[in-house]
């Protein structure tokens, strides 16, 4: 965690606190007033009517982020205009952190929404659950999406501290990349997906080096935090996952912690780096930690990149 979200934090909660902490002293006030038989009129002062808003606002957020946002999934298409591409319309639908736990979540619409988009390419960037009993449930949710070329995977820093080497991907069709590259083919045209793991970020040169420059390549890796280091390499569209865009945002401010390499600088949506497309996924369920089981204005996500020519095609 950088220093400054560590600030971020902390000069956010004592906001918070405050305010509860005024309000809590201004009704013992007017309790205690009215017990002895004064008018309670501090209690309706205009600084007192301020606080008395603030936490009615905080209260309402609260409520949003703990039960409507984490539910309300939203769904983003992005156009991907490549000149490696000569008459092809590929669509690659992305989903990230689904973070299952085993209670009912967003698993089921997902399912009904990704199979809805009919996508050629479905891509999972890292962090499948948030213990075994969810790692059940996302087997059986990805187990039941469906794509017309191909499901890939990689996994996430969540993947590997809960499950280590555990066996994530087996029955549910999707191919896990583990720092290695797959050719897909579309309409006679052929495009290239690589994923790199967490933990074996330092081989990405050697894996990178199998792509064909004239190849439209697709890279998948769980942090954004990789995306400044790939000058010279073929890489179109990058493809992360992570920040949970801050899962807590706030407005005019943004995310209030990423816990990515570069703070907020990547914090979710797209980004042009160089010649690189970077596309940072909010994701799909909640962080398992002890950060809170909330979203406010980030809200879970599936992305669609319609990649097509630069011209004459247009994409469905």
């Amino acid at each position: 965690m950088l220093i400054s979200e560590i600030i971020s934090v902390l000069f956010f909660a004592a906001v918070f606190a405050a305010v509860y902490a005024a309000e809590g002293h201004l009704i013992i006030g007017a309790v205690r007033d009215k017990q002895k038989g004064r008018s309670p009129k501090r209690y309706w002062s205009k600084g007192a009517i301020v606080i008395h808003l603030l936490a009615a606002v905080g209260i309402i957020c609260l409520v949003w982020g703990f039960f409507i946002e984490p539910y309300w999934i939203e769904v983003k298409t992005v156009q991907i205009p490549t000149s490696k591409l000569k008459h092809a319309v590929v669509r690659v639908v992305q989903i990230s952190d689904l973070h299952c736990d085993g209670k009912a979540g967003n698993e089921e619409k997902v399912v009904r929404l990704v199979n809805a988009m009919k996508p050629d390419v479905i891509v999972f960037t890292g962090d499948t659950a948030n213990n075994q009993q969810g790692l059940k449930q996302f087997k059986n949710t990805m187990g039941r999406l469906e794509a017309g070329l191909a499901k890939v995977a990689i996994r996430g820093n969540y993947d590997i501290g809960e499950f280590g080497k555990a066996d994530l991907f087996g029955g549910t069709g999707f191919l896990e990349l583990d720092n290695n590259s797959i050719e897909v083919e579309k309409d006679g045209e052929k495009f290239w997906i690589t994923g790199i793991t967490y933990e074996r970020r330092k081989e990405l040169g050697n894996v990178l080096k199998k792509v064909p420059k004239d190849c439209f390549s697709i890279f998948l890796y769980h942090y954004p935090d990789l995306v400044e280091d790939l000058a010279g390499q073929n890489v179109d569209l990058y493809l992360a996952g992570h920040t949970h865009g801050g899962q807590i945002a706030l407005p005019f401010y943004g995310a209030v912690i990423t816990l990515a390499k570069f703070g907020k600088k990547y914090e979710s949506g797209m980004y042009k780096v160089a010649n690189i497309i970077l596309y940072v996924n909010r994701g799909i369920g909640m962080d398992g930690g002890p950060s809170p089981r909330a979203r406010f204005l980030a809200r879970p996500e599936i992305t669609i990149f319609e990649i097509h020519p630069l011209q004459g095609i247009k994409p469905r």
